[in-house]
């Protein structure tokens, strides 16, 4: 695992629960694989408490690395996971699946506890992700308007705002506007002339977010109005 150390694993079971054994089962084979280095468990039904700290709500439960999952897992979704977890990465494909499993306030915690994440969540904007996610993306952005950990992605957003997809380059230059520094702004003003209004339109929002209203031009179809 690109020389980590194995990941832990913490897992929260129920008695009577269907699903519960073959995550353990799952679990268990990593173990012996070396590829966790360890894995507790246990059982709601006997200590309540212990699932309420961690707010578990629904079993099984499972902790793999940073990485807390809900429901059955597949023996590849497990490996996954733990591949994820011992290389320290995975949190594009983690907030992926926070989001798609509508687990927005979820997102929102782990950014703000783990700052430097949030370029993970950023990567799925050019990855065709479901509007569900591009929403998800927007809310946790607009919850951190302003903040330092927003501004240490502008480099990310600066080329979010060339990609192909005219939807990434339109969320990318707000959430410039949303970072509130005006060194974005060269790359606001190339928008200016993209060849989608709808985007040339919010680099004209974005440019006045930023201050810069004196230097912003007409988009040429407002010109032939």
């Amino acid at each position: 695992m690109n020389g980590s150390p194995p990941p832990n694993a913490l897992l929260y079971i129920g008695t009577g629960c269907p699903h519960c054994g073959s995550v353990l089962d799952g679990l268990a084979r990593m173990v012996k694989a070396g590829k966790l280095a360890r894995l507790e468990v246990v059982n709601v039904a006997v200590e309540p408490e212990a699932g309420q700290a961690h707010g578990v709500r629904s079993v099984p439960w499972t902790r793999i690395g940073p990485f807390e999952l809900i429901g059955d897992l597949s023996p590849a979704e497990i490996a996954d996971w733990v591949e994820r977890a011992g290389t320290g990465g995975g949190w594009s494909a983690y907030y992926a699946h926070l989001l798609e499993s509508r687990r927005l306030d979820e997102v929102a915690q782990r950014v703000r506890a783990r700052p430097a994440t949030l370029a993970g969540l950023l990567g799925l904007l050019d990855d065709e992700a479901p509007m569900a996610v591009r929403i998800g993306i927007s809310a946790v952005v607009e919850e951190l308007a302003g903040s330092e950990p927003l501004r240490a992605v502008l480099p990310q957003l600066e080329q979010l705002t060339l990609s192909d997809s005219p939807q990434t380059r339109a969320d990318a230059c707000h959430f410039l506007g949303l970072a509130g520094d005006r060194s974005a702004a060269a790359a606001v003003r190339r928008l200016l002339d993209d060849d989608q209004p709808d985007v040339r339109e919010i680099a004209m929002e974005t440019l006045a977010m930023l201050g810069e209203t004196g230097a912003v031009g007409v988009p040429d179809d407002e010109e032939a109005l």
